[in-house]
């Protein structure tokens, strides 16, 4: 190296003296030279189903929306997804509710979603040739390309997402291998894209047996990689009892990770999936004795594009008293404690639940209204939202800044979705077993960080449970790394030498 050359500063010293700040919204405008921003659209929705499998015919298209713009995400969180009794609890863990569920999901994601689909560009994914010829590959997968199945691949903590507790195997099941995804690297940022495993068959005669031969045999690691994960065909479609359920799934699931009641499943857009990446799920137990999985959380990490994203699904404490207040709040600040996700590569420190840009705590908070029985009854008979709200202890956190400090919150302009008597849509009354109780807003969405807008939120009637189901709908602005952009930005034209100040320094002996 001959020389080196400097811009815009006159001095070594004043390179040196540069202000901090100076320096930060330098480097923040040199993001911005490199990075896209796009919104998604992300469905969360939370239900205690009270142990019951869902009968045949159950229609749950209003709990996931069923309105006219449908979202790119949909993150579904219950709560005793089975019954809460001692064998369960201790003994074996039963999936087979939780399978259920899956496949009324899935089912109802294919209903609902609309023929036209929009198109992602992922930026960390292996580049493909692009067929037109032009000068930007298209990078991730539509619901029309050609070659979907070739490509299907699944996150690397794929035993620990898609079956039971963590050394627990579901009675019945495979015991599942890793398969990797085709990244070379975990970290987030600027992850230039590798050469592609496998092209697209040339339309040359020279070529097209070699094509047709590597595409083959690309086709049959993919079927005895998938063979390997439980319920799920090549293409994402849910299995049970070995016989494929319906047609082509216009979505993938990504996570499935059940402790105990509390049970965490999310699903993307098929063209989505090659843009989520870096899966960890994490569980914590702060039941009986504070760790029994009773109570607690099922959480779930991930990288959409370059953002980070976490949900947080939990069951908190029971009771009206106020020691019940104080022990959902001891669990909030356990779950915050000693929820980890173990760090790229497992080179990193691990992360915790705030060390993510997009965060989301659903479930059944358990969170009471403080105000008598029979005037509980009177303000919903009245529909007088705002005044039940004024007295929701979790509300009250939130205003506060306790162990929610910094989350929010869309309004309750809703009925209380608890406690109702089960197969009817009436609260339950004195004469009940187990006596009378209070309604309540226990069903519970929030948020924490920037860069997300709330669109809706509500719950919806399923007379299956003592719980009404809730969902919220979010637009979450994503990063998304555009290489063209860096490239230019990294460009040092003349133009730019020429309108600065520039110093040469003399050889340096390395």
């Amino acid at each position: 190296m001959d020389h080196l050359v400097f811009c815009r500063w006159a001095d070594e010293s004043k390179v040196d003296a540069a202000p901090y700040k100076l320096r930060r919204r330098n480097s923040a405008t040199m993001r911005a030279q490199y990075i896209n921003t796009k919104e998604l659209r992300i469905c969360i929705g939370t239900y205690n189903a009270a142990g019951k499998s869902p009968p045949e015919g159950l229609d749950i298209a209003e709990w996931l929306g069923s309105g006219d713009e449908k979202a790119d995400m949909y993150v579904l969180g219950f709560q005793e997804v089975v019954p809460l009794n001692a064998g369960i609890v201790i003994g074996a863990e039963d999936g087979q509710t939780a399978l259920a569920w899956e496949e009324l999901i899935r089912d109802t994601l294919t209903r609902i979603s609309t023929p036209s689909r929009p198109k992602y560009r992922c930026r960390s994914s292996p580049a493909t040739p692009s067929r037109d010829g032009a000068d930007e590959p298209f990078l991730g997968g539509t619901d029309t390309e050609t070659d979907d199945d070739a490509s299907f691949s699944f996150p690397v903590q794929a035993k620990e997402d898609l079956e039971g507790d963590q050394g627990e195997q579901q009675p019945g099941t495979q015991q599942s291998t890793h398969v990797k995804t085709m990244s070379t690297t975990d970290k987030i940022g600027l992850a230039w894209p590798e050469q592609p495993l496998d092209l697209p068959a040339v339309t040359t005669a020279s070529s097209s047996l070699k094509s047709s031969r590597s595409l083959r045999a690309h086709r049959s690691f993919i079927a005895s990689s998938a063979a390997d994960v439980p319920n799920l065909d090549l293409d994402g479609t849910l299995v049970r009892g070995g016989k494929k359920k319906g047609g082509r799934s216009p979505f993938v699931r990504i996570v499935r990770k059940q402790m105990v009641g509390i049970f965490l499943t999310i699903w993307v857009r098929r063209g989505l999936r090659r843009c989520v990446q870096n899966l960890k799920v994490s569980t914590v137990g702060v039941g009986k004795t504070g760790y029994i999985g009773n109570k607690g959380a099922v959480s779930a990490s991930m990288s959409v594009y370059q953002t980070m994203f976490c949900f947080v699904c939990s069951h908190l404490a029971a009771g009206e008293r106020p020691a019940n207040l104080l022990k959902r709040n001891a669990d909030v600040q356990e779950i915050h404690r000693r929820t980890s996700f173990a760090g790229p590569g497992g080179l990193e420190l691990p992360r915790d639940i705030y060390g993510h840009e997009r965060i989301f705590w659903l479930g059944d908070l358990n969170y009471r209204i403080d105000v008598p029985y029979d005037r509980a009854h009177a303000l919903v008979a009245a529909m007088d939202w705002s005044q039940l709200a004024e007295k929701d202890q979790l509300k009250r956190e939130l205003r506060k800044g306790g162990v929610f400090d910094g989350w929010s919150e869309g309004a309750l302009e809703f009925a209380p979705t608890y406690k109702y008597e089960i197969g009817s849509g009436k609260y339950i009354g004195d004469d009940q077993r187990g006596g009378r109780r209070t309604p309540a807003w226990c069903d519970r969405v929030l948020s924490f960080g920037k860069g997300v807008r709330l669109v809706s939120y509500g719950r919806s009637e399923l007379a299956l449970s003592d719980h009404m189901p809730v969902a919220a709908t979010y637009a979450a602005e994503v990063e998304v790394f555009c290489g063209k952009k860096l490239q230019r930005a990294l460009t040092l034209t003349n133009a730019e030498v020429e309108t600065g100040e520039v110093i040469v320094l003399p050889d340096l002996q390395f």
